[in-house]
């Protein structure tokens, strides 16, 4: 009897500790999520005039790695010094992942006086009010803004287009002031599905140019357009400043853009050294032309005249001649010859006649 009861013992602890082996025991309890958003970590603002613009990208997490569900209360804040509180500047309702985007106007206080460094953050809150903290900072300039680019004009120029606007008079402008000149290509082309090593980058759909003398020349030549595009400008005066050893730019209001199309209407340059050379021919005689090269990159090729008398004939192919030399056979021994080339593009354009060649075919 005493064996039956020992061996029921036994089977229940081992199947006790079958049972405990096979579910385990139970761990730490786990502590309640707090749905806290991350913070935003790519912040950027920048001030024009006097507007400030933000803008930012929105967590899809948050601090427990889950995905938030639903928008996500912002509230955009601003500091003037270290020690400040941030100041709240406004509040807005966004999505996860969504591209956040923000725009005040500064207040006169912050619009006025000295240059100074106003920081702005932002900062998600859950639906309990809480945050895991603010964004990254960036920083604009508080203060006086320059003042407004005016008569911001552009034209067309051989080697550029040319910007014109009106220059601030010295006696009241700024400091270190310098014209912004910001381009946008409004004719971009379509990307291609691959890039060959040799083919050439695709030109940039936004640009700058800083002009450091802009605020007293009232004038900028910019080289780097090309040809058959259209392009927008727009312009602002900048006053570059240091604010507790760090170099930052106080940037007036953005001007009204000027558009332009870069239609190349202008000639080739005209041919120079033109030299005529009496030689022989298949009919015994005949006069050789030969002058420098013309490096447009748009070059069609030359023209080339001759005149016995007043009147100018042309003698080249209808085709433009590729390189800058010819060969006149059509020549009568003893008779004098002066010639004349120009240069023409692929569209159509014509230069003036070089400067003219003399020779007189020697009798046989």
């Amino acid at each position: 009897m005493n064996t039956v009861r020992r061996m029921g013992w036994s089977a229940a602890a081992a199947g006790l500790a079958a049972l405990l082996a096979g579910c385990g025991m139970p761990g730490a309890p786990l502590a309640p999520s707090l749905n806290l958003p991350d913070p935003v970590n790519n912040l950027a603002a920048a001030r024009n005039g006097n507007l400030v613009s933000l803008t930012w990208t929105m967590p899809k997490k948050n601090t427990d790695k889950l995905l938030i569900a639903g928008e996500v209360q912002v509230r955009v804040c601003r500091k003037q010094g270290v020690a400040d509180t941030c100041a709240t500047a406004g509040t807005l309702q966004l999505a996860p992942e969504a591209e956040g985007t923000f725009t005040e106007t500064l207040p006169t206080v912050l619009a006025t006086g000295q240059p100074r460094i106003l920081t702005y953050f932002v900062e998600l809150d859950n639906r309990r009010g809480r945050s895991a903290g603010l964004s990254n900072p960036s920083a604009v300039l508080a203060g006086q803004a320059p003042s407004l680019v005016a008569g911001l004009d552009a034209e067309m120029r051989r080697n550029g287009i040319l910007l014109r606007w009106t220059p601030e008079s010295a006696a009241t402008a700024p400091a270190k002031t310098a014209v912004r000149l910001h381009r946008k290509l409004l004719t971009p082309t379509a990307p291609k599905a691959a890039h060959g090593p040799l083919d050439p980058a695709p030109e940039p759909v936004q640009q700058s140019l800083l002009v450091e003398s802009g605020g007293q020349t009232g004038r900028a030549l910019d080289k780097s357009i090309n040809f058959g595009q259209k392009y927008e400008y727009r312009a602002q005066r900048v006053v570059r400043v240091s604010v507790d050893g760090r170099a930052l730019e106080l940037a007036g209001p953005l001007s009204e853009p000027v558009r332009i199309d870069a239609v190349n209407v202008f000639p080739p340059a005209v041919p120079a050294a033109l030299v005529a050379v009496a030689g022989g021919g298949e009919n015994g005689v005949a006069i050789d032309l030969s002058w420098e090269p013309d490096t447009e990159a748009d070059l069609a090729g030359y023209i080339v005249y001759r005149r016995e008398g007043a009147a100018w004939q042309r003698i080249s192919p209808v085709q433009p001649v590729v390189g800058p030399a010819f060969h006149d056979a059509q020549v009568i021994a003893g008779r004098t010859y002066n010639y004349a080339v120009t240069a023409i593009d692929q569209g159509g354009h014509e230069s003036a006649r070089s400067a003219e060649a003399q020779e007189t075919v020697p009798n046989p």
